[in-house]
């Protein structure tokens, strides 16, 4: 990411709190449940988040025939204590699946080789993907997630004159930093577990790619801010989750054609309660 450490913690949350936004609707959508600190022994201190992501409309058909829509709903916890976290999903409709993603942030350009300690036997195991946030993304899960189709090689921050991100701008940009995320999906299911593993990794794989490219290109929205901003931000958002998902009637809208921000949106739905 061509950003720095402070940057990426303010951005990414940023980045997520407006996809929930535009994902959430009357009928599906994402509810935050909870949001409190914690403190660990092995991450420090940090946040704790609980999330239901009701997500009806982008399961694959041929997964909805084992449960009706109305069980599709996605438990995830997460323990962020930047620059590490942890976040582990379930799925009812699955309930001996578990998918865990370990996450390790550092100043580099991705040489780092064996961020998360693993012992020799999980890195024999391991597959390694580097994702540049310059590709653009042509396969199922992007278009379900709605990818965005923002040039990164053409695009340029006004406000950082950062970009364009052109060939090799890994090796030459400053600041960059990288995510490093290791996940792991069990799914002990006889007949289904291969293809469902399969399923679920290219799913998040396609969402790692969607949400970065997307907190670059939102660089003008949120840059400047602090982290005080982005948790006040964070408890309305919850706030404007819940009341969209309750709201009859139409879905909630989706901002791609007339760049309203977060701030923007929660502005606009401070000023009607």
């Amino acid at each position: 990411m061509p950003m720095s450490m402070e940057e990426y913690e303010i951005g990414l949350s940023y980045t997520i709190m407006k996809m929930e936004q535009q994902n959430t609707n009357s009928k599906e959508g994402i509810e935050v449940l909870q949001q409190v600190p914690f403190e660990d022994e092995k991450l420090g201190k940090g946040q704790f988040t609980s999330k239901l992501y009701h997500l009806q409309s982008k399961i694959p058909s041929w997964m909805k025939g084992f449960a009706p829509a109305s069980a599709l709903t996605v438990h995830e916890d997460s323990w962020c204590a930047f620059p590490k976290s942890r976040t582990v999903i379930k799925c009812p409709l699955f309930s001996k699946c578990s998918l865990t993603i370990d996450t390790v942030t550092r100043p580099d350009n991705g040489c780092s080789e064996n961020v998360h300690n693993l012992t020799s036997e999980q890195l024999a195991a391991r597959e390694v993907e580097i994702i540049d946030i310059t590709s653009m993304p042509r396969d199922y899960w992007s278009k379900v997630i709605g990818a965005p189709n923002v040039d990164l090689t053409t695009f340029k921050s006004q406000r950082t004159e950062r970009g364009p991100l052109l060939k090799g701008w890994m090796d030459s940009c400053v600041p960059v930093m990288t995510t490093y995320k290791l996940v792991i999906m069990d799914a002990p299911i006889w007949g289904l577990g291969e293809r469902l593993e399969d399923c679920i990794i290219a799913g998040e794989r396609a969402l790692f790619l969607a949400c970065h490219r997307l907190c670059f290109a939102w660089i003008d929205e949120w840059y400047g801010m602090t982290m005080e901003q982005i948790r006040e931000m964070e408890r309305q958002t919850d706030m404007l989750l819940k009341k969209t998902l309750k709201k009859p009637g139409k879905a909630g809208s989706k901002h791609e054609g007339n760049r309203r921000t977060l701030k923007d949106e929660i502005v606009a739905v401070g000023s009607c309660t």
